[in-house]
């Protein structure tokens, strides 16, 4: 979707060319290029050097494009014309200013979004996002939200009183319609565009997919939703906090050998013969491989799939653990997440066979802190359960306390309520 250029646009380009054009001049040849960053490239176009963030250095290399001093990116198209010209040297100002009337970026799946700028009043189709927006200081936006959230009285205290606009995987788009929002916030793969899109043409609301539940991702898209919300400070403060625990977690696991990994089950099943688990394209898997564990069933299938519980006593496992939806922070009852954990050790052949189960490294995790912005909480607790020498000082629960008190605006001390782990890290 483009759209005419905003009055101060215009204004800017037709005022502020030639000096923007002589800033460029005067600064290019004395700028190295930018590389892209280890963080991530973010996918918003105007970040014509391809690192992590959008800032004078982008304005520079779009015009040392310009002037055939450096190849074309395909960022460096700022306002997404086809061409890279003055015009993206507006924009990238624009962007630095907060001014910009349009912002296209490159979603989960790849496809380009633009967006009209700012975005007011957004309806929110899963938990994650809804958790990732208000971590960045925007919860007031919010007019919508996924039929989950409104029995969520703990954890959004605020939000699981907006109106209800149906599933996660299929949204009531009427009930969209009614609240006008600027823009709709969906998974990569879900809802289905059958059920969203295709049902919005016509309107001039625009639909961006970003996930928020695979670590290998979040980062970005946490960096991307700063732009999105023109609350890039916020989202650094939040960036900032995650990298202090992920990059600690990275640095410890790189130094370790293949054998040094466990070998680990990701249990979500109820069965005594078969079992249910999860694998690559899963967020659980991303978090078991960067927390250090070899997922044994990564060679089995992808995503969520079943196996046999004859095949995982063949597997000389180690690890198990268990995504659970019967704690989290609206429960403090223990006993449902107790209860899976006595399915797996009771399991048939498990208690003789299973080094899982024989040396206590079964544990039970609350599935809904495995994902969304608190990830680098679940990893820590992974970390800690897979490689507990290397990670004793690690404190996963302090991590959460960290979380909830500086990106959640609610009142909760983790270690009195909620039920997010079992057995207690004082297993360990």
């Amino acid at each position: 979707m483009k759209t005419e250029k905003s009055s101060f646009g215009k204004a800017f380009l037709s005022k502020k060319r030639f000096v923007l054009i002589g800033l460029a001049l005067c600064t290019m040849l004395l700028v190295s290029p930018a590389l892209a960053s280890d963080a991530g490239t973010l996918e918003i176009y105007g970040n014509a050097n391809e690192d992590d963030t959008i800032d004078m250095c982008d304005f520079t290399y779009a015009a040392r494009i310009i002037c055939g001093l450096e190849e074309e990116t395909d960022l460096a198209d700022a306002n997404y014309d086809g061409e890279i010209d003055v015009g993206d040297m507006t924009q990238i100002g624009l962007i630095i200013l907060g001014r910009e009337s349009e912002l296209t970026v490159i979603d989960a799946n790849g496809e380009d979004v633009t967006v009209s700028m700012p975005l007011e009043k957004i309806v929110v189709l899963n938990t994650d996002t809804a958790e990732a927006i208000r971590a960045l200081g925007a919860k007031d936006r919010i007019v919508g939200v996924t039929a989950g959230m409104t029995d969520e009285y703990v954890f959004f205290p605020d939000l699981c009183e907006k109106p209800s606009v149906g599933t996660w995987s299929s949204p009531d788009v009427e009930a969209i319609l009614a609240l006008d929002p600027d823009s709709i916030f969906a998974f990569g793969q879900w809802p289905a565009p059958e059920k969203l899109e295709d049902k919005l043409k016509g309107t001039d609301i625009s639909v961006v997919r970003l996930d928020f539940y695979r670590l290998e991702t979040l980062r970005k898209e946490m960096n991307m939703l700063g732009y999105l919300l023109l609350e890039e400070e916020n989202a650094r403060g939040y960036l900032e906090w995650y990298d202090e625990y992920v990059d600690e977690i990275d640095e410890k696991i790189s130094g370790l050998s293949e054998d040094e990994k466990p070998r680990v089950f990701i249990d979500c099943g109820n069965g005594e013969t078969e079992r249910k688990t999860r694998a690559e394209g899963t967020g659980s898997h991303d978090l078991c491989v960067r927390a250090g564990g070899i997922n044994i069933a990564e060679d089995e299938g992808e995503g969520y799939f079943t196996v046999q519980v004859e095949w995982i006593l063949d597997q000389n496992l180690e690890i198990i653990f268990r995504p659970s939806y019967a704690g989290g922070f609206e429960s403090d009852d223990v006993s449902g997440m107790k209860e899976q954990y006595d399915g797996i050790i009771g399991l048939p052949g498990f208690a003789e066979g299973v080094d899982a189960v024989i040396n206590d490294s079964v544990f039970a995790i609350d599935d809904s802190i495995m994902f969304a912005p608190q990830q680098p909480v679940s990893l820590a607790y992974l970390a800690k359960w897979f490689h507990p020498d290397e990670f004793k000082d690690l404190d996963p629960q302090a991590i959460q306390q960290e979380y909830v008190d500086e990106f959640c605006g609610i009142d909760f001390d983790v270690a009195v309520q909620g039920v997010f782990v079992y057995p207690g890290l004082e297993s360990i």
